[in-house]
C-alpha cells in the first residue's frame, strides 16, 4: 500500500471512532433519555395541538427544544442539563416541556412556522403559540435555569421582578471567561 493509502485508512478509522464515541442513537434523544425515576426534563408526549390545550388546561407556558438529530449540541443538553435533577424540578413545575426534531413529522411545519435556523432552538410560548423568549445554542445547567427564569418572567409580565446580582454573579463564576455556545 502506498502512504496515501494508508494515511486514507487511518484518517478513516479516527472519524469512525470519534463518530461512535460521541454519538447518541436517534431513539435515546427522542427518548430524552432522562433517568426512570423521572429526574430530569418530563417532556409531553402527544401532538403540538395537544401541547397547546394541555397548556391552556394548566395555565402553564411551554418550553421547546428544538432539535436534530445530528446535532452534537442538542445531543449535548439532552444527556447533561435536560437530565438534571435541578433543571427538571424548575422546568417540570413551571413549563408544559415538548421537544421536536425539527427535521420529521410536525417538526417540519413548526420548524417554518418558528424560523429555527439553528440548533438547538430553545423556545418559550404561551399557551396560544406565541413566542414570548427564545435562544439558540448549547447552554450548561446554570445558564439554562437562568434563562429558564428569564423567560418565566416574561410570560408574565404581571410579575416583573429582575434576578439578584448575585445569582448572576454565581452564575458567571461556574462559567469559563471565553465561554462560547455552541451551536449546529
Amino acid at each position: 500500500m502506498n502512504k496515501q493509502a494508508i494515511v486514507f485508512i487511518l484518517f478513516l478509522s479516527v472519524l469512525a471512532s470519534d463518530a461512535f464515541a460521541h454519538s447518541v442513537s436517534e431513539n435515546q434523544v427522542a427518548a430524552n433519555v432522562a433517568p426512570a425515576d423521572e429526574e430530569g426534563i418530563s417532556f409531553f408526549k402527544g401532538t403540538w395541538q395537544q401541547v397547546l390545550d394541555e397548556s391552556k388546561k394548566q395555565n402553564k407556558p411551554i418550553f421547546v427544544d428544538a432539535y436534530t438529530v445530528w446535532c452534537g449540541p442538542c445531543r449535548w443538553m439532552a444527556l447533561n442539563v435536560f437530565t438534571t435533577p435541578e433543571v427538571g424540578k424548575f422546568y417540570n413545575e413551571n413549563f408544559i416541556n415538548y421537544k421536536f426534531d425539527m427535521e420529521k413529522g410536525e417538526g417540519l411545519a413548526f420548524a417554518q412556522k418558528y424560523k429555527v435556523t439553528a440548533y438547538p432552538t430553545l423556545i418559550f410560548l404561551n399557551a396560544d403559540g406565541e413566542v414570548k423568549y427564545r435562544l439558540m445554542g448549547r447552554q450548561d445547567k446554570d445558564a439554562f435555569l437562568l434563562e429558564g427564569k428569564k423567560a418565566l418572567r416574561s410570560s408574565r409580565r404581571a410579575e416583573q421582578f429582575s434576578h439578584s446580582l448575585f445569582e448572576r454573579i454565581a452564575v458567571m463564576r461556574n462559567r469559563s471567561r471565553f465561554h462560547v455556545f455552541q451551536v449546529c
